[in-house]
């Protein structure tokens, strides 16, 4: 058998190469194409109001006054929130299901309902949040805020919907995310590894603290990262628990908004400046997208030049 390859197949691989290059340059594209319709449309507040959108805390569609701090804010808080909640329990699950602690007969299903969670519809997630969540949650809250209500973001009691459920909520659909992500890298690290530790004597503890997750952190950044971006820009589960309310509070059991709420709650209804406003608030959601993908990237590559 000759070793050179035959003309047909080195053809094949160029037109794969030049057909994925025609894909990946079609996406950068379509990208582009949205954020210039996107930032036309938006064109019109972003003359009248400037910079002062992004610090404003007024929105009164009567008198044509746009600010939307309140939603920015929203939109950050609950996201830090559902990370706080979502990065440990992800990144346990994904150590539990992929360090033979279960028989592969029993680690095969629980692998696919973790992975079935991210399909179920974010609008199950908002109504679960409402005759469920709301209803278990109240009690803890309260207790909370009776017992560390002189800290400020607890300071108030909970009354239903509110920034603190979003949180959940939004923790509970980026959990599959963080923890398939986190899998595929933890079962990527080459088994020679884990031996050349167990074969120094490092206990199973030792070996997935002190070289496995080392070795896989720049994965488990990067599906962190990406459940970050889901969970700003996820619109029914939140607009349906959070209260809807444009105000900026310190407490997270108060009720809030945030920029995607604020788009499904009022762009059916909206006219004239009020659609550019919206328009503005949308881009402003784009950037902030944009900025935790590229640090999210540049996060992995630094992490990943270290291990």
């Amino acid at each position: 058998m000759s070793w050179q390859r035959s003309a047909t197949s080195r053809l094949v691989d160029k037109g794969f190469i030049w057909l994925t290059g025609v894909f990946a340059i079609g996406v950068a594209v379509v990208l582009a194409a949205i954020a210039l319709q996107v930032g036309q449309q938006a064109f019109p507040a972003m003359q009248q109001f400037g910079l002062g959108f992004i610090i404003g805390t007024r929105w009164d569609p009567v008198q044509n006054i746009y600010g939307a701090w309140p939603q920015i804010y929203g939109t950050i808080v609950t996201s830090v929130l559902a990370l706080l909640l979502a990065v440990p329990i992800g990144v346990g699950v994904a150590l539990f299901l992929s360090e033979d602690f279960l028989p592969p007969r029993i680690q095969r299903p629980i692998v696919f309902l973790v992975e079935l969670l991210a399909a179920i519809p974010s609008v199950v997630y908002g109504l679960w949040g409402i005759f469920v969540l709301i209803p278990i949650l109240t009690p803890v809250g309260n207790w909370i805020h009776q017992t560390l209500g002189f800290i400020p973001i607890f300071s108030t009691a909970p009354s239903g919907p509110g920034i603190y459920v979003a949180g959940f909520i939004l923790a509970i659909m980026i959990l599959p995310i963080i923890a398939a992500i986190s899998r595929d890298a933890l079962v990527a690290v080459p088994p020679e590894l884990r031996q050349g530790a167990y074969g120094l004597g490092a206990t199973r503890w030792e070996t997935i603290f002190q070289v496995i997750l080392p070795t896989a952190i720049s994965g488990i950044v990067g599906g962190i990262m990406l459940a970050l971006g889901r969970a700003m820009g996820e619109t029914m589960a939140v607009t349906m628990v959070i209260g809807n309310s444009n105000r900026v509070t310190g407490s997270i059991f108060d009720s809030g908004s945030t920029v995607s709420a604020l788009l499904a709650n009022q762009f059916a209804e909206a006219g004239g400046l009020q659609i550019s406003a919206l328009m503005y608030a949308a881009l402003l959601l784009f950037g902030l997208t944009l900025i935790v993908n590229i640090l999210a990237e540049l996060l992995v590559r630094s992490v990943r030049l270290k291990v």
